[in-house]
């Protein structure tokens, strides 16, 4: 277009004129001939593994499929006179979660609970700990239940003093008993999970159809796992061969 712009005698600003009669186009310059990224990664984090008590979850939203970070912070709970830890083990809630979600991060930190009890019977870390949960972007309303499983993982990430990797990303319902259950939304929470470079990925079981009904270029090099029970979300999620 410069070139036809130059034939015809058209002005040309700074901008837009020729500065050389060849184009090498690159990482560099690439916004100076198609502008702007349409999509950015939802990342918050590059370092790997994540911080402590921090877990990537996929999310469906108005506008499609993103990365939605679970954060977790614990608080060592006072002492009374006697030296003696000052009530039970509480969960905080913040990020502007709707009423479905906040219900899915009472169950999640019931099985959270029962699960380190059975992995490590002798820790106290919930009774001694308060737990304060939050999902970024505050402003940004969040409801549904898919992201029980990650708050799951988020709270034993802290108590287990482990670490998860942070191309990893999960999405389900988990129940009380530690089913995990099937959620919509898979082909856009994919499509998500592909632009955050992620190349882990932990399903439902009862998802594995609509994956698999997924064109092959978004399936294409993800490292998948359907789990029917938490066991499998945590035997992924803290396998010794993640671990640093």
């Amino acid at each position: 277009l410069q070139i036809v712009a130059e034939d015809e005698g058209a002005e040309l600003t700074d901008k837009s004129s020729r500065k050389s009669n060849t184009w090498v186009v690159s990482d560099t310059n690439l916004e100076e001939y198609v502008g702007k990224p349409i999509f950015t990664s939802d990342r918050l984090y590059e370092k790997d593994p994540l911080p402590h008590g921090i877990v990537m979850g996929l999310a469906w939203t108005s506008m499609g499929g993103a990365a939605l970070y679970i954060e977790t912070q614990a608080i060592r709970r006072g002492v009374d006179s006697d030296g003696k830890s000052k009530g039970g083990g509480m969960l905080k809630v913040t990020g502007q979660l709707g009423n479905v979600m906040e219900e899915s991060t009472q169950i999640a930190y019931t099985v959270a609970r029962a699960k380190l009890a059975e992995v490590n019977p002798s820790s106290s870390y919930f009774d001694n700990m308060d737990i304060h949960m939050h999902v970024p972007e505050g402003a940004t309303p969040k409801d549904g239940p898919s992201a029980g499983i990650t708050m799951t993982t988020a709270m034993l990430s802290l108590a287990l003093d482990k670490p998860i990797r942070n191309d990893l990303a999960m999405t389900g319902e988990i129940s009380l008993t530690g089913k995990v259950l099937p959620v919509g939304g898979i082909k856009e929470k994919i499509m998500a999970a592909r632009r955050a470079g992620i190349k882990c990925i932990i399903l439902p079981s009862g998802c594995k159809r609509d994956f698999e009904e997924m064109p092959d270029y978004l399936k294409e090099g993800l490292e998948t796992h359907f789990a029917e029970e938490y066991e499998t979300v945590f035997d992924v999620a803290f396998s010794s061969e993640q671990e640093n």
